[in-house]
């Protein structure tokens, strides 16, 4: 099995389907209170006993071992599209009240993307978010895109999470993360598995962290809610669970997870349709609708590398009625068919299906970015000359240090980066180009710490430690100071002392 895959597994206990728990069995601890767009909803989420603070620690926890995974991606392009449905998703929350500002402060608010092709995404603990390339793929709109994270959102902004944890007195919360760490270390090794969950004991974890149907209603109506704030048509809920409801009457055969660990419910779907606008119906923009056909095209092939299914790909560009499709299912198609046939290598194919979608994406500017972000991509693949991109988005940054690298122009990739990491310090695909960067510039001291804070970024502390304390050593073993370097030397020094404050708090925590 895939590491991902056990990701999915480790969600699955933080949200299972509620079969054992009875209708109604979860009420509210704290008190019924309204809020803004609400409809009074029971806080489910007050009263909470695991303080927002060791929250975070266990989902960093966990955190630490998904950013180890191979499975884990950080797709320059597929990330700035989530992003851009994550961020307005974040600020409704926080302007309806339902993130408090204890939680605003102490909480990642980050998502994670995993290379499944499984349709799935769930809540962890201390605000981690993760998503596979599978829902992304499947979801028909951006607007489906963000009924989904703002359901989750809400199970993280309800202390939901929190809540299901606390229910067991007998068990520690990082028991329960010791558990979801060794599912995750049971698709690589079963016997190291064997060594976290021993017999029942997981089963009767597991039963521990379901969440039950109120938690699950009061997440579709939150989400429904900060998904309207933050400019998402409604139409997007109830076409996503028409999407689910259609999976289930089919017998899911497991790729849609989501399913087990959010059942639908007749509830639920009534909920959802009564709370949409009377004659409601919102088209997509074209452009809109041309991004997403494009960027779900990008992660089914991303989430599907095998040769077969690149092929098949490719075949369908070649369909003679692929013509007569609306715009945007022409734009998936050929996008997909383009990086499918770079991945197969087959670059003259993949230059003929670059002009084909450059044509029809002509209009839309944001459609033709994505279309030149593909093509600086493929030149890349396949070793061509390519010039930097114009743009100052995260995608084009990192592909033009590419370009620059590849072309014997460090000097000029080395500005960008550290401009962008001074207001995104915690990237860690920046620190590491910035590595390479470096590197490539004969600048060992500072490509070393680069990649400190690839680590620190990562959570895993120890490793950044390792890195910095080599840094160190290169000072001391140097005949001139590891080229008199002073400044870069005394921020190394800095950051070490910083970094085993937290190797420190991570020991404590074991």
């Amino acid at each position: 099995m895939r590491a991902w895959c056990s990701l999915a597994l480790a969600a699955a206990l933080l949200a299972q389907p509620p079969g054992a728990v009875a209708e109604g069995e979860v009420a509210p601890r704290g008190p019924t209170a309204s809020r803004t767009g609400s409809s009074q909803l029971p806080m489910l989420g007050d009263g909470s006993e695991l303080g927002a603070s060791a929250e975070r620690r266990l989902g960093e926890r966990i955190a630490r071992e998904i950013y180890r995974d191979p499975d884990y991606l950080d797709d320059p392009v597929l990330v700035e599209y989530v992003d851009a449905i994550w961020q307005p998703l974040l600020a409704a929350a926080r302007a309806r009240g339902d993130i408090s500002a204890e939680l605003d402060e102490r909480f990642a608010w980050e998502f994670m993307l995993g290379r499944d092709r499984t349709i799935n995404a769930f809540a962890l603990p201390g605000g981690y978010l993760g998503v596979h390339l599978g829902l992304i793929g499947a979801v028909g709109s951006r607007d489906e895109l963000a009924a989904v994270l703002a359901h989750e959102l809400s199970h993280v902004s309800q202390r939901h999470i929190s809540r299901l944890i606390s229910k067991q007195n007998a068990q520690t919360p990082w028991v329960i993360g010791a558990m979801i760490l060794g599912i995750l270390a049971a698709s690589k090794s079963p016997d190291s598995a064997n060594a976290l969950l021993v017999g029942g004991q997981a089963v009767a974890m597991q039963n521990q962290l379901n969440f039950s149907r109120d938690m699950e209603r009061e997440a579709d109506r939150v989400g429904f809610g900060v998904m309207a704030q933050a400019g998402f048509a409604p139409q997007g809920f109830t076409g996503m669970f028409d999407k689910l409801q259609q999976a289930a009457r089919l017998n899911d055969n497991g790729s849609f997870p989501y399913l087990r660990s959010h059942p639908l419910t007749t509830e639920r779907i009534a909920d959802m349709q009564a709370r949409m606008p009377v004659g409601a119906a919102v088209a997509a923009l074209p452009d809109a609708a041309l991004d997403h056909a494009m960027l779900a095209a990008r992660a089914r092939i991303l989430s599907n590398p095998g040769v077969d299914a690149l092929r098949s790909a490719v075949a369908e560009a070649g369909v003679a009625s692929l013509a007569a499709q609306p715009a945007a299912r022409q734009a998936g198609v050929l996008y997909a068919a383009a990086l499918a046939s770079a991945r197969l290598r087959e670059f003259v194919q993949a230059r003929t299906l670059l002009d084909r979608l450059a044509t029809l994406s002509a209009a839309a500017p944001s459609a033709a970015r994505l279309g030149s972000l593909l093509e600086a991509e493929i030149a890349l693949l396949a070793g061509r000359p390519v010039s930097p991109l114009p743009g100052a988005g995260r995608p084009e940054l990192l592909l033009n240090t590419q370009i620059r690298l590849q072309t014997g122009r460090a000097a000029e990739a080395s500005a960008p980066l550290q401009t962008w990491l001074a207001r995104h310090p915690r990237d860690a695909s920046a620190w590491q180009a910035l590595s390479s960067v470096s590197a490539a510039l004969g600048q060992p001291l500072r490509a070393i710490r680069a990649e400190a804070e690839v680590q620190v970024a990562r959570l895993d502390y120890g490793a950044a430690l390792d890195r910095l304390t080599a840094a160190q050593n290169l000072v001391r073993r140097s005949p001139n100071g590891a080229g008199q370097d002073h400044i870069e030397a005394s921020i190394i020094d800095t950051r070490t002392r910083a970094v085993q404050l937290l190797v420190r708090e991570q020991a404590l925590e074991r």
